[in-house]
């Protein structure tokens, strides 16, 4: 029995010699401390106490102690004096993080949310120029409501040196952007999982962590799960980030509502939610299902990216999913990505305790939310139509010379403008890109003496977009 104890004894010194006490305080500007500020490791969190001062258990595989920016506060995702992440160091004794107050509420702000700019070689800059010149012009007709930028991973395409090169053209929008480590962000070629993350957390800090702006709550994951051969992955959220998001999101109030973002989809359909498929292993999050358990208590929105394609899902009352479309299009061989959505990007808007999204085709305006064929090769006698951004809570309705025919149906196919582009693999940059099916298109037939067809389409927030061809 006193073997038992004193080998008892032995492995618990060898787990306390793991752990490490982290100090450091968290105060503004003028000096004032911030109290209840989150704290973490990565693993565990505490809050700062009344004088702004925290004391936290670093576990042993812990590489960054990091704040949760809270609401009315300012932190900066770039090295320097408002950075909300440090690296832990053994010189170093406390770890003190500074934050900016806001000089007006944060409750309205918006976000502009792009995925996939994934620049892999230095020729394709100038097309991201454009798109960020695209931002830049858009963000300046918002008026002066805070907005700021998530990119949702793939922001280079395996060449981690064009991250500086990537970053200066960016900051041309005038926002600061909070990334997500996409499955091209990984460090390759490692022995494990652990391996993959050096080169992108080298540039952009953690590659799991949250803030706060007015009544959000904002979280970033990273569910590109590297299995330890050349640059394969599955989509998987590890167990260590399940236990700091649920650690996270106790310190939430549940009137808050809570956006998650991460790059690889959770879901693309109502199918994949009922059952698992092998082969979209690495298209979907295999342990979905422990994230919307954990989001169950929130009004929650999950932004996703990696797919080049547009795709919305409500999985629940209080859970819908936006896979945003590539800003590279389609790998910067297209104005187009392969399902025929236009390369851009989304914009959120919230309110309080509201929010609302539209997607932004670049070089398009606002209100480009559909394309017409009537009469197409591919469709006699039809008029389809894709609509890009559709989910189950829009209408789609036709209309001939004025006068609603009908409800358009809905169906999965190719869009006829991106299989033209990309029919011939052999001309492209990129010899294995192809238009793929798009589940947001939509038919009817048309009527023999219809002259004028027109399309109404009603987005879920009661906005009304309308495209019309006249029929010879």
């Amino acid at each position: 029995m006193k073997r038992i104890f004193l080998l008892c004894t032995a492995l618990l010194a060898c787990v306390a010699a793991r752990a490490e006490i982290v100090k450091g305080s968290v105060r503004s500007t003028d000096g004032k401390a911030v109290a209840g500020v989150v704290v973490s490791d990565g693993l565990n969190s505490v809050q700062t106490d009344k004088n702004g001062a925290f004391t936290l258990d670093a576990d042993g595989d812990s590489r960054w102690v990091f704040i949760s920016t809270p609401s009315g506060y300012r932190s900066s995702v770039t090295p320097g004096e408002l950075e909300y992440y440090k690296k832990l160091r053994k010189d170093v004794e406390s770890y003190d993080f500074i934050l900016e107050k806001k000089s007006s509420d944060d409750s309205n702000h918006n976000i502009i949310v792009i995925a996939d700019p994934q620049i892999s070689e230095r020729d394709e800059l100038p097309e991201l120029e454009k798109h960020a010149d695209d931002i830049a012009e858009y963000v300046k007709g918002m008026g002066k409501v805070e907005t700021f930028g998530i990119c949702l991973g793939d922001i280079v395409g395996w060449d981690h040196s064009i991250y500086p090169e990537y970053n200066k053209i960016m900051e041309k929008t005038g926002l600061e952007f909070r990334n997500v480590i996409g499955n091209h962000d990984m460090t390759n070629y490692g022995r494990s999982y652990e391996t993959s993350l050096e080169k992108y957390e080298e540039m952009y800090g953690p590659a799991w962590y949250s803030f706060n702006v007015g009544k959000v709550h904002y979280v970033v994951l990273n569910d590109n799960f590297f299995i330890g051969t050349d640059w394969y992955y599955i989509g998987y959220v590890d167990e260590r980030q399940l236990q700091w998001l649920e650690k996270d999101l106790s310190y939430v109030p549940r009137n808050h509502k809570v956006v998650l973002s991460l790059h690889i989809p959770t879901t693309l359909a109502e199918e994949d939610r009922k059952s698992f498929n092998y082969e979209m292993i690495s298209e979907l999050v295999s342990n979905k299902k422990a994230i919307y358990n954990l989001l169950k208590p929130y009004d929650a929105l999950i932004l996703s990216g990696h797919m080049h394609t547009a795709n919305t899902q409500n999985i629940s009352r209080n859970l819908t999913e936006i896979n945003v479309t590539g800003l590279s299009g389609a790998w910067w061989c297209g104005p187009v990505c392969v399902d025929g959505s236009p390369a851009g990007y989304k914009v959120i808007k919230v309110r309080g305790d509201k929010m609302e999204w539209i997607y932004k085709g670049c070089g398009h305006p606002l209100d480009y939310q559909l394309k017409l064929y009537a009469d197409h090769e591919a469709y006699p006698g039809q008029i389809v139509a894709n609509v890009w951004d559709y989910d189950d809570l829009w209408r789609v309705e036709y209309y001939e010379d004025g006068v609603k025919v009908c409800d358009m149906e809905r169906f999965k196919a190719q869009d006829p403008q991106a299989l033209e582009l990309y029919k011939d693999p052999s001309s492209l940059k990129r010899q294995w890109v192809w238009a793929v099916p798009t589940q947001n298109m939509f038919k009817a037939n048309i009527s023999k003496d219809a002259k004028k067809l027109e399309v109404r389409v009603t987005d879920r927030f009661g906005r009304v977009y309308v495209k019309s061809v006249e029929h010879p």
